[in-house]
Order: C-alpha cells, then sequence, then structure tokens
C-alpha cells in the first residue's frame, strides 16, 4: 500500500493504492504552509481507508515548495562567491531580448543583491588549467564579510569549474573550518556544466531555496513519523524521477518541477495502455494550465528550463541548467480572474487560488473566474464539486460575472460566461500550437491525454482547434500528477561537460568521461538508500560544428569504441533530421554535454486503469441546462457518472460526464466511451487525414 500527494496552487491531490482498491482526495491548498494539507489531508486519507500510518509502505511526494520560494523570492539570504571580474554575471544574463521590440522590457530579477555577491581571486582555463591560484588571504576576507552578513546559504560559482573543481571544492573545504553551520552549493556539484551565466544562476537557485526546503521537508519527516508513518518518503525530481529527502535537500533545485512532471509520468503510462505513442498532455488546475509531450512513447526532456518567465515567455525567467520534463506552464487554470480592458475580455494570468478562490467557492471572492464561468455555463455541478465535498453558489458567479463582465460589455450573462470560457480557451490554445507546430510536431498525428480538476472540462474544444482525433481522459483524471508519482521510479543523472569532436579517435575519451559519470551515479545512488540493480542509460546533447545550439541524442548501450563513435555519430544525424528535416551526412559533429542516468526498477507499479464495471453507488444519469454555441445557447443534455459507465458503453454529444474530481464535456458530435483499460476516449470527430 502506497500514498502519493501532490501540492497544487489551489487544491492538494492524494491517492492512496493498495491490494483492496484506490482511494483519491482532493482538499483545497495551505497557502501559509502547504504542509498543513499534506498533513491535513494524509490522516483523512487513512481514516477514510481504515488503515494504520505503519501500514503504509511508502510515500510519493510531489510538492511546489521550492517553486514558490523562488517565485514569491521568499528564499534564504544567500551570498555568491565567483571569480574576480565576474561579480555582474547575473545581471548582465544573456543579450537575447525575449521581446525584441519592447523598449521598456524587464529582465528577471536574480535571486541575489550585488551587493551579496563577493570576488576571490582565482583563475581556470577552459581546459581546467590552472591560470591564478587560489589566494587564500582574499578568500579569509571574503569569509569574513560572510560571517558579518548573517547569510543563510552560499553558492560557490568560479569560472570554469565544471572542467575542474580543485578551487570549488578548496573554498568549501574552507568555508567548513570557518563557518561550519552554513549551507554551501558549488555549481561544480551542482549544474557541472559549461555557460556561466546558467550555471551561475543553476546554483545561487540551489542555494536560495536550499534552508526552505530544508526545513520543510524535515517538518513533513517529523510530522508522518508522528503520526506512525516509518517507511520510505519520495519526491519527485524535475526529470520524472524520484529521490530521498536527503538529496532533495542537498540539490533542491533538483526537485522544481516536482508536481508537474508526475502528470506527465501518468500520461505517459495511460498512452501505453491505450496503444498511443504521440501525446500532447494536458494537465488544467486552479492555478495554470501545464502542457507536455511523449514522443514515441517517451516524456520528452529539455536539457534545462526557466523558473518565473515574464508573461510566460521563453527567456525571461531565471534559467535553471539541469534536465526536466519538457512543460509550457501558463497562468490559465479554474481560479484565473476574468475582467475588461479596453472593451475586451482578457483572463489571467492573475489567479484568486485557494484563498480566497472563485466566487463560488463562497470564501470572499469577489472577481469572476473561470471557475465561475464554467458553473454559470451549466458545465459544473454545484452540489457534487469535489465529489461533494464543496458546494458552489450558482447565484453569486452569476451575479459577480454580470456586474463586472456582462454589464460592461452589454452582454447576457451566458454570453459573458462563454466569453470567459473562450477567451481562457484561446490562451491554452496558443500554448498548445507552441507545444506542438512551433516544436515541430503535428498535431494531427497526437492524441491528447486531459487531467487535473479543470483539464477533461476544456480539453475537448482544444482538440478540435488543431486538429486532435482523439482525446483521452484517465481514470482519476483531477489527481492525475498524484497517479503519476505511483508510476515514478528513484532516478539519478549526472552529467558534465566536455567540448570534443565525434571522430574515430574521441572512443577512449569518451570511455573515459563514462567511467567518470558511473562513479559519481553509484555514490548518488549510495545516497537514495534503495537497494537493487540500476538500469542505465546515456545521452549526450550534440551538434553540427559551428552551431550555437545543440540536440539531444541517445546513445547506445555496450563497449565504447571505433564502431560505438560511429553508431552515436548515426544516431545524431537521426535526431537532428526529425527534429530540423535535414542533414548534414559529412559535417563534422561536435558532442557538448554528456549524460549518465541510473533508474531504479520499482516491485510494484500503479495502474491507473481505473474501473471498468459499473459501481454499485453510481448515481443514476440526470439532465441539465448547459451552454453550446453549436445548439445556439442553453440546452438540456444528458449528465452521467462515469463509475456507472461500462467498458464500449458509447454517448454522443452533447453530454456531461461527472466524477468526484472532474468534469468531462462532451462536445456535440463527439463520441466517448470507456476502453477495454478504463479510460474514456472521446472521438472529435477531425479524423487525421496524414
Amino acid at each position: 500500500m502506497r500514498a502519493a500527494f501532490d501540492i497544487g496552487g489551489t487544491f492538494t491531490d492524494f491517492v492512496l493504492q493498495g491490494d483492496e482498491g484506490t482511494l483519491t482526495l482532493k482538499i483545497p491548498t495551505s497557502q501559509a504552509d502547504p504542509a498543513e494539507a499534506v498533513l491535513a489531508g494524509f490522516q483523512r486519507m487513512l481514516e477514510d481507508a481504515d488503515v494504520a500510518a505503519n501500514l503504509i509502505d511508502g510515500v510519493l511526494h510531489g510538492t511546489t515548495v521550492a517553486t514558490n520560494a523562488i517565485i514569491e523570492r521568499k528564499g534564504a539570504a544567500t551570498a555568491l562567491i565567483t571569480t574576480s571580474g565576474f561579480r555582474d554575471i547575473l545581471l548582465i544574463g544573456r543579450q537575447k531580448r525575449y521581446e525584441t521590440y519592447d523598449l521598456y522590457m524587464n529582465k528577471p530579477a536574480p535571486l541575489v543583491r550585488r551587493r551579496d555577491i563577493f570576488e576571490i581571486e582565482e583563475r581556470m582555463a577552459f581546459d581546467g588549467a590552472v591560470l591564478t591560484p587560489l589566494d587564500a588571504v582574499v578568500l579569509d576576507a571574503v569569509i569574513d564579510q560572510i560571517i558579518e552578513g548573517g547569510y543563510e546559504a552560499i553558492a560557490v560559482a568560479l569560472l570554469h569549474s565544471y572542467a575542474n573543481p580543485a578551487h570549488e571544492r578548496a573554498v568549501r573545504e574552507r568555508l567548513h573550518e570557518r563557518v561550519p553551520d552554513i549551507l554551501i552549493s558549488l555549481s561544480s556539484d551542482v549544474s557541472p556544466k559549461f555557460r556561466e551565466y546558467e550555471r551561475t544562476s543553476t546554483t545561487v537557485a540551489n542555494s536560495y531555496i536550499k534552508p526552505v526546503v530544508t526545513r520543510y521537508v524535515g517538518h513533513l519527516q517529523e510530522a508522518l513519523g508522528a503520526r506512525g508513518f516509518r517507511n520510505d518518503l519520495f519526491i519527485m525530481q524535475s526529470n520524472g524521477g524520484l529521490i530521498s529527502p536527503d538529496f532533495a535537500r542537498e540539490y533542491p533545485i533538483r526537485i522544481v518541477e516536482s508536481g508537474p512532471a508526475a502528470g506527465v509520468l501518468m500520461c505517459r503510462d495511460v498512452a501505453a495502455e491505450e496503444g498511443v505513442d504521440q501525446v500532447i498532455t494536458f494537465d488544467m488546475g486552479g492555478t495554470t494550465a501545464k502542457l507536455g509531450a511523449i514522443d514515441d512513447g517517451a516524456p520528452a526532456i529539455m536539457p534545462s528550463f526557466e523558473v518565473d518567465p515574464i508573461h510566460y515567455k521563453a527567456g525571461s525567467g531565471l534559467p535553471i541548467s539541469l534536465p526536466a520534463v519538457e512543460l509550457l506552464e501558463i497562468g490559465a487554470g479554474g481560479g484565473s480572474i476574468a475582467r475588461t480592458e479596453m472593451g475586451i475580455i482578457q483572463v489571467g494570468p492573475e489567479s484568486a487560488g485557494a484563498e480566497p478562490g472563485p466566487i463560488c467557492y463562497g470564501h470572499g471572492g469577489t472577481r469572476p473566474t473561470v471557475t465561475d464561468a464554467n458553473l454559470v455555463l451549466g458545465y459544473l455541478n454545484p452540489d457534487y464539486f469535489n465529489g461533494g465535498a464543496m458546494r458552489l453558489d450558482h447565484a453569486a458567479a452569476a451575479a459577480g460575472i454580470s456586474s463586472m463582465i456582462g454589464n460592461p460589455l452589454n452582454l447576457e450573462i451566458g454570453d459573458a460566461a462563454w466569453g470567459i470560457h473562450t477567451v481562457a480557451n484561446s490562451n491554452m490554445e496558443r500554448a498548445m500550437r507552441i507545444v506542438s507546430l512551433e516544436r515541430g510536431r503535428d498535431p494531427r498525428r497526437y492524441a491528447l491525454v486531459a487531467f487535473g480538476g479543470a483539464g477533461p472540462l476544456h480539453a475537448t474544444r482544444l482538440a478540435r482547434a488543431l486538429g486532435i482525433p482523439r482525446v483521452v481522459v484517465p481514470h482519476g483524471a483531477g489527481v492525475g500528477s498524484a497517479f503519476g508519482l505511483l508510476q515514478a521510479e528513484p532516478r539519478i543523472d549526472v552529467s558534465l561537460t566536455r567540448v570534443l569532436t565525434l571522430d574515430a579517435s574521441a572512443g577512449p575519451t569518451i570511455a573515459a568521461i563514462y567511467e567518470e559519470l558511473e562513479v559519481q551515479a553509484r555514490v548518488d545512488l549510495a545516497r537514495l538508500g534503495m537497494a537493487g540493480t540500476p538500469r542505465w542509460s546515456r545521452f549526450a546533447y550534440l551538434r553540427y560544428a559551428g552551431q550555437g545550439y545543440e540536440v539531444r541524442t541517445d546513445l547506445p548501450d555496450g563497449d565504447i569504441d571505433g564502431a560505438y563513435v560511429a553508431r552515436a555519430a548515426e544516431m545524431f544525424h537521426g535526431a537532428y533530421e526529425r527534429q530540423y528535416r535535414y542533414r548534414d551526412q559529412g559535417a563534422a559533429i561536435e558532442a557538448v554535454d554528456w549524460y549518465l542516468v541510473a533508474s531504479l526498477p520499482v516491485a510494484h507499479r500503479a495502474s491507473s486503469s481505473g474501473f471498468r464495471e459499473r459501481a454499485e453507488n453510481a448515481r443514476p444519469p440526470s439532465q441539465r441546462k448547459a451552454y453550446f454555441p453549436e445548439t445556439k445557447g442553453y440546452v438540456e443534455v444528458p449528465v452521467l457518472d462515469r463509475m456507472g459507465m461500462t467498458s464500449g458503453e458509447t454517448i454522443v454529444g452533447p453530454a456531461l460526464i461527472e466524477e468526484t474530481d472532474s468534469t468531462t464535456v462532451v462536445l456535440p458530435g463527439d463520441k466517448a466511451s470507456i476502453s477495454a483499460r478504463g479510460h474514456l476516449v472521446i472521438e472529435t470527430g477531425r479524423k487525421s487525414d496524414v
């Protein structure tokens, strides 16, 4: 029996799964202290299942604690030690502008002020040669200033330390001697890769959130222990793997995209059960919508990502130079606030969150949201929201939409609510086009897997807009990220930068690189504290010589020799051609970053296939008025309890399919059925012609 919980911006989701079945739960996230909702939900889940905490074999956790600390700038007082002459590297950043024509463009604010950045005398060359020895006197003077400044954490990012970490390690040893209790992060440990700005930003972020995550994880472990839990606690990483609490304390930057990554894992397994290899993932919760991709049955992984982007523009956030599941996140959730600007409706990115929440929650919200609009449109059942745990105020939502949207724009209540719904869809459609078309994916070849509390409600219209022929709504879609945690495996990624030409002479160098990476990976695996034989895989980022951007390329297993290099080169040509529809067979290939992945297969993995037979406690079918422009407004539509649908049963829209944690809207003419694996599959009528 295992428990999983994922903290979202509005709700915290729980799943308890064992031999006797599955129990799910959603409760509002406690904004002041996320651990409060986690512990309250964990206790309630145990009571509902009538089990003791010591019977839970493992607890798996996805959290936004690290992300929120960065976005809200509530991390620790952090100092940065860097090479003399590089004090302003975080302030300068990159020359590239995310808004070419915006003369007043803002850069992301660094996590440390200039006064918190200290220079020391030392210098490494790009190949690791010592150009200037470390000056111990200058270092001690800097440490004196750090002690006087009262910092909680220190980041050390010295020039070219990825090639030779000796000076960074010497700095750490001296800091331990003089300030033994301070938390330290070395760039050569956190992100041993070139590109100084990105490596420095990643290291500073790791230090900035380290005290916050350390306190949170410690409190969570103590509180779970006080409730009788004695077994393993694991935390989801941004790359889709699990790590131990100790590892999360040391490298908290690895859990920044914790929860969203878990949802993509759930989509991977659902897609495999439905026999689909190409998938766009769509997670819409109360605060944001997140979109990702499954290519050829595997989640798309990117070598780096950004935190706190400005207006969700690429290149506008704080760069984190670590691998993560590919996700595009926008401020479009159920709690996104609607308003009028210059005679048109705007939605988001500001969210009402869990407190005060949408108007219909009755918790003090006064501004209309997407959830209020969906309630007025008839898509949500006011008496069965969150399985009946919350009752929504339809009249208050309608009054709020009328006063703030309908009256200023001279719209009827239904048209005003539909306007909010449509604008929210338009925002998400633009994001979906980025994930699909702008990244070389033809949506007509993909299925859309929708989850999150609001995802199934909006999914079919988005699928129609992009020509996606099939939508899959997994059982328990409203707690999909928590289900995804149950699919994850403990995983360690190690990497380093070695720029070299991929030719016949490169074999010994590549072999030495992977020997070094394996030594590091085995040390990290030992820290996980789990038995088992690891499964190894290799990949690297390669490019044609002279290019400035690299392509992720899976590398073959086996001994590394001349034939190995030739196979690796051919795999790069194939990866490059898939992405750019072009290959230059005669050009020199340059390798930049090398990765080794070690994962530990789990003894048992969850199945999200859900129920295939009608549940005894399913609610009988009913009717409700809902708004569909295809039917010229409000029309009576059938409302089905998903638990009352059996495998193979088909319904033609318009219809609403409800379950405890989400509602699926079936558009007029679409066909929805429960598959043999228990998932809700909707054929949108947009057949692929490719």
